[in-house]
């Protein structure tokens, strides 16, 4: 797979929030997904992710502040950064990550 439309690709996704996986480079993952508008708990990683926002808006809260991603734009998550998605979120977010394991809280 070469050339993706992330936006029909989320779209064809069972559920809002369920994730693809396009690609990996290395250890590192690229995934699809359909934000539906619901909020997310809180999580972190071991590793810094880019959350990137082809469709829509993204509203984040990271490290305890609020902040909204539009269609176009990137958030860098830092490694070991705590971080929720917020009621409202709706469009396509690609996520690169590392590969491996998220911690809820």
């Amino acid at each position: 797979m070469n050339v993706v439309d992330t936006r029909s690709t989320a779209a064809e996704l069972p559920d809002g929030w369920s994730s693809l996986v396009l690609g990996q480079v290395g250890s590192t993952e690229v995934k699809v997904l359909r934000m539906d508008g619901r909020p997310l708990e809180a999580e972190s990683h071991d590793a810094a992710e880019v959350l990137l926002v082809t469709d829509g808006v993204l509203h984040l809260l990271a490290a305890g502040i609020e902040v909204d991603v539009c269609a176009g734009e990137l958030y860098l998550v830092e490694a070991g950064v705590e971080h929720a998605v917020r009621p409202g979120s709706r469009g396509t977010l690609v996520i690169v990550e590392h590969i491996s394991s998220v911690t809820r809280t």
